[in-house]
């Protein structure tokens, strides 16, 4: 297998998958590996951010009052439970950071920031694994587990399974950890594309050790702005807040929060590309004889069927990068070690060029071996032309 160097520890990192894998960059390709809403940014953004650059200008709100205003009505939760971060990961570091020193679970395989933060704030890691290859969470052993930590990460949607663990196994999860003074530390990062899905949000009212993360960055398609925020108890909050920086969260990411929130039709709009492609898609790749992970998010989990091995995961990656699609590798995530590829989904249109591509891939393969399939963007119709 080709490997020069590391593997990127995150998706959105085109240009070092290129190079890892020895490919040149076709005209048009799609990144593929980062998993952003393709219907956003909402129109107005742009000419919002113009018109508002006079919050560079001036210090911002250190409490970002309007913002969590905002989101503790979207959350029908109180202000002071709510905190804006800079970006998801600062959320997270937020968390470690006020357990420092001390116990950690995480759920594998999931993102890698749970266990670098975990690291930087001095938490020793403990690791279970998500159950076969349909990733079902091993509720009853993680519960026996919870005594001997302080906290424990979930992913919900998980990153980069898109499964998403149940309402129900989540109050079993907070009912033990409420006993063993154990915090539950959920991250939602995905969770508005979850659409058939529970919300968590009044769990809150149980006095449950519970944390939720969210992000703006994932569905609003502005992961340069870094918006972030926790959902907690009003004392955790506090506790949390502590550990942040002076002025963490820029002026105009705070500033545009109230307006996301308002703007109802981008969010229908996702609603219906959701409720159409995250079934589509997944099913025309098990048509073409992929294994495909069960899928609640805006990105599917898939492998070549038979044995998973890292080399077909390589050889996939290879020949989608080659025909104009990066997706993201797992080299980097426990348990899948490059036998998986996480992609995106996007629109329509893109969707089915990648799926063409697949499927004259994948007709190949029984013919000529996956380690000497042709390039074929000719044939998948409009993916790199």
């Amino acid at each position: 297998m080709t490997q020069p160097g590391p593997w990127p520890a995150h998706g959105g990192q085109a240009g070092a998958i290129f190079e890892q894998l020895g490919v040149r960059p076709s005209p048009g390709w799609k990144d593929l590996s980062a998993s952003l809403n393709p219907l956003g940014p909402p129109d107005w953004v742009p000419d919002w951010l113009s018109r508002n650059l006079t919050e560079l200008y001036r210090y911002p709100d250190g409490q970002c009052r309007a913002a969590r205003q905002a989101l503790a009505e979207q959350h029908g939760l109180a202000e002071e439970q709510v905190w804006l971060t800079n970006g998801g990961a600062e959320a997270i570091d937020l968390v470690t950071r006020a357990y420092r020193g001390g116990r950690a679970l995480i759920v594998e395989p999931t993102f890698g920031e749970y266990a670098r933060s975990c690291a930087a704030s001095g938490l020793s890691v403990e690791r279970i694994a998500l159950a076969g290859e349909d990733f079902q969470l091993p509720l009853a052993a993680l519960i026996d587990r919870l005594v001997d930590v302080d906290l424990m990460f979930l992913c919900r949607p998980n990153n980069p399974t898109a499964t998403c663990v149940s309402r129900e196994e989540i109050e079993a999860l907070l009912e033990a950890a409420r006993s063993s003074d154990t915090l539950v530390v959920v991250d939602e990062a995905f969770i508005e594309f979850a659409v058939e899905q529970t919300p968590l949000d009044d769990l809150f009212e149980r006095d449950y050790p519970l944390v939720l993360l969210r992000s703006l960055t994932k569905f609003y398609t502005l992961p340069g702005l870094r918006i972030g925020y926790l959902l907690a108890s009003a004392e955790r909050i506090q506790r949390f807040a502590a550990g942040q920086s002076a002025w963490s969260v820029n002026g105009l990411a705070a500033s545009i929060v109230p307006h996301l929130l308002e703007d109802h039709a981008f969010a229908e709009a996702t609603s219906r590309w959701v409720a159409t492609e995250q079934r589509r898609v997944p099913m025309r790749m098990r048509k073409l004889g992929l294994v495909v992970a069960e899928c609640h998010a805006n990105f599917v989990l898939c492998r070549m069927a038979g044995e998973a091995t890292p080399a077909d995961g390589e050889a996939l990656l290879r020949h989608l990068a080659e025909n104009g699609f990066i997706a993201r590798h797992t080299h980097t995530f426990a348990g899948l070690d490059g036998a998986w590829l996480r992609l995106a989904l996007s629109t329509p249109a893109i969707n089915d060029a990648l799926l063409g591509v697949l499927q004259n891939l994948l007709q190949n393969v029984s013919k000529a071996g996956l380690d000497t399939l042709p390039n074929c963007a000719d044939d998948a119709g409009g993916a790199t032309r």
